[in-house]
């Protein structure tokens, strides 16, 4: 079994055959060159900014090229939950805004002519519990409603043209949801950022960050670099260079598997319509099928950091949970195994903006492909004098309480979600 992201072994070659050497100055530096930070450094440079992604690993390295390529409708929040707690007015523009994000993903593949296999896949999302299902009826009259978007829901009885499973009570479709190749994304986005003019210096880790009189020192493995404005744009794998956000972000392991390659008679027995999909749960699934027919299936299979040890139990947890939702893979081979650090904030909501005197955008919860891209671009243009409102540029994050980096509570949280995908 290999123990790095399948999607890695589909790209050809690295963004960067070789480092550039630190400048001294530049205009702006962006720390972490995943989705945020590429789509800043692209925007900023065609702005005409000076502009230097800084990497602590290889450019795209962490969640951008780790996670499940599932471009996806909405936000962390169900409809629901959104309209409880943001009223129907900030909830409507709120999803607006995801559909804003996902028509702009697509702009710009088509305009640097990335080749990340994009296509609009649709999701389905699958009814843990018969309960579940009738939450699905509620929420598609909500979607109507509210937010003027349609999704259609498929009876258990019927579920079979849409996945080939039996373990769940029925589905809900919506066709406005994508699919890609997340390292080809993130590799054809750093290319863009350096064709605009952006400078990506990888294995360059922040160390320190000082700033006075209207600029900022920045202290890297590399050297320093002196810049007027500072974009943090680290996101799950944010650190005490910025503490000020590591405080703010709590990072949750991510685990998928990945399956020797299917007879294609096999694979599309699984997923017909090569739709993403993921579950009801909180604990939840979510699993698609690739371009070369393997089945990727991921998840929350337990509560911790990553590492060597927890993607290898969290492999054996996910094995046994895909043979239950298709019996059929019993006896397939797991080839790839993995995991990366999903970012989320106290109130399950992404945020953007301005702290401790420097820019941010970060708290994806898992829903941050399309989302990413687009406020990385839009906290860009504020960098440059864009004053545009958005509902998610609001210069604040919430608060913790008695955290400061290290997620001690995780256990109890596992504990806690475990025991509602039971009761409920």
């Amino acid at each position: 079994m290999i123990e790095h992201p399948y999607w890695w072994d589909t790209v050809a070659d690295p963004p960067l055959d070789q480092p550039p050497p630190l400048p001294a100055r530049a205009d702006v530096a962006v720390i972490g060159a995943g989705y945020t930070g590429l789509s800043a450094a692209r925007q900023l440079a065609r702005q005409g900014a000076s502009v230097v992604v800084l990497e602590r690993e290889r450019i795209g390295w962490g969640a951008s090229s780790r996670n499940g390529g599932q471009v996806l409708t909405g936000l962390k929040l169900d409809a629901a939950t959104l309209v409880a707690r943001e009223g129907e007015w900030r909830a409507r523009e709120l999803f607006e805004r995801s559909l804003e994000s996902i028509a702009f993903l697509e702009r710009l593949i088509a305009d640097e002519a990335i080749a990340c296999d994009y296509g609009r896949s649709g999701h389905l999302q699958a009814a843990a519990k018969p309960a579940h299902f009738r939450a699905f009826r509620d929420e598609q009259a909500l979607l109507a409603r509210l937010f003027n978007h349609k999704v259609e829901l498929v009876p258990a009885a019927d579920q079979r043209s849409e996945i080939g499973s039996g373990v769940y009570h029925g589905l809900m479709v919506d066709e406005r949801s994508g699919a890609l190749n997340p390292a080809r994304y993130a590799n054809g986005l750093a290319a863009a950022a350096v064709r605009a003019g952006a400078t990506l210096v990888d294995r360059a880790a922040v160390r320190a960050l000082a700033g006075q009189n209207g600029r900022w020192t920045v202290t890297t493995d590399r050297g320093e670099l002196g810049v007027g404005d500072v974009l943090v744009a680290t996101n799950g794998y944010t650190g005490p260079a910025t503490g000020w956000l590591q405080r703010r972000l709590v990072p949750i392991g991510s685990y998928v598997i990945a399956t020797a390659p299917l007879a294609p008679a096999d694979a599309a027995a699984l997923l017909p319509r090569r739709r993403m999909a993921f579950d009801s749960r909180h604990f939840l699934h979510y699993f698609r099928v690739t371009a070369d027919r393997r089945l990727l299936f991921g998840g929350r299979a337990e509560f911790s950091r990553p590492s060597p040890a927890a993607t290898r139990r969290a492999a054996a947890i996910l094995r046994r949970d895909m043979a239950r939702v298709f019996p059929a893979l019993d006896a397939v081979a797991i080839e790839y195994a993995w995991s990366g650090n999903v970012a989320m904030t106290r109130d399950q909501m992404p945020h953007a903006g301005k702290m401790e005197g420097a820019w941010f955008a970060a708290g994806y919860c898992g829903h941050g492909v399309a989302m990413a891209t687009h406020l990385g671009a839009l906290v860009a243009r504020r960098i440059g004098g864009d004053a545009t409102a958005h509902p998610l540029i609001d210069d604040r994050v919430p608060a913790i309480p008695l955290y400061r980096g290290t997620p001690w509570f995780l256990p109890f949280v596992g504990a806690y979600y475990r025991a509602q995908d039971w009761l409920q």
